[in-house]
């Protein structure tokens, strides 16, 4: 496998969200992922872009391949800098929603993740790590 090098896109509107999921759709090809796995890295990229787009206005992700412990994975890297998540234990309820949503985003993610890492600080942003392990 070539290393390949880390990919940072802008979130800033809801046109951001096409090129995320084309990129990290490359990514995931790139290393071999399968249609579950593909719809699995789909899925959560869409959703953590679009919490950017809908409640911090401006952010990036970082699209990067990741190995250890003899395997090969993605690992996506959502950041903003807008108004932090308060209550991050409720956050990560499902069903709750700041917004008009369902609720389902940021614990949806982390089901689909092999490893799930969220921090978010008010009034500094939130920066969230998703990664999938190819199996």
């Amino acid at each position: 496998m070539t290393e390949q090098v880390p990919q940072t896109l802008r979130i800033d509107d809801e046109a951001s969200l096409p090129a995320v999921r084309r990129a990290v759709d490359e990514a995931g090809r790139s290393l071999g992922f399968g249609l579950v796995d593909q719809t699995k890295l789909m899925t959560a990229a869409s959703e953590l872009a679009r919490n950017i787009v809908l409640y911090a206005w401006d952010g990036k992700v970082t699209i990067e391949h990741s190995a250890g412990a003899g395997r090969r994975g993605l690992r996506l890297t959502f950041e903003d800098g807008g108004p932090g998540i308060s209550d991050l234990e409720r956050a990560m309820q499902d069903g709750y929603s700041t917004g008009k949503g369902m609720g389902l985003g940021l614990p949806g993610a982390k089901r689909l993740a092999h490893e799930f890492f969220i921090d978010s600080k008010p009034g500094i942003g939130t920066r969230v790590v998703f990664v999938l392990w190819r199996r």
